[in-house]
């Protein structure tokens, strides 16, 4: 008879399904840190804006959902500060901590914290869940990134808003419904139900 609780034996996020412990866990936050500076080399500039389109957050989106919070956030870790000691990996093949956007990559580290925690919590087994993980996830990014281009750049808030923050709704919207299409999906596919461990 066993004495390892229920809770143990069912996977709460898609990187419980791997095999593995410690190597297994290693291998999973540096790939997401990978996994994101790859994403960060899909960018579309936009004019006026120092912010391009890029795949980043919807990577840290998906990182956070599929490891949970603490290898999401050691991912996420990783990734801002082997950039900001010189690895290529930021967008457009960048590195350093003299980037307006900054505080986007700082963000990740956050949001990806919160957006693993909720799904932990099951917060990306249904399409509603996670478009709300995904929303939350979002605005924690804007949180620290506009305030830093705020600062970065010298100027208002509302300006700071319109350089980071509204060229890209549309687009996040977009990133959004396909996590609620993706994530969901991944569950069915693993045969796991929409059952989740708190």
């Amino acid at each position: 008879m066993t004495t390892v609780p229920a809770a143990r034996r069912r996977p709460i996020v898609l990187g419980d399904l791997l095999p593995g412990s410690l190597a297994r866990d290693t291998a999973l936050v540096a790939g997401s840190a990978a996994f994101v500076g790859l994403a960060a080399q899909i960018a579309v500039p936009l004019p006026g804006t120092p912010v391009p389109v890029t795949g980043q957050t919807f990577a840290v989106l998906l990182a956070g959902a599929a490891l949970g919070w603490g290898r999401a956030a050691l991912g996420m870790t990783l990734y801002l500060l082997a950039g900001i000691a010189g690895v290529p990996w930021f967008t457009d093949g960048a590195s350093g901590a003299g980037l307006h956007t900054l505080g986007y990559i700082i963000g990740f580290v956050l949001a990806a914290a919160v957006v693993g925690r909720l799904a932990e919590r099951g917060g990306d087994r249904t399409p509603a869940r996670t478009i709300g993980t995904m929303l939350l996830g979002t605005t924690i990014m804007y949180a620290t990134g506009v305030p830093y281009l705020m600062a970065s750049l010298g100027v208002g808030l509302g300006k700071a808003v319109d350089l980071g923050l509204t060229p890209f709704l549309i687009g996040d919207a977009l990133k959004v419904l396909l996590a609620a299409g993706l994530l969901p999906g991944a569950w069915k596919l693993a045969g796991t139900g929409r059952g989740h461990s708190a």
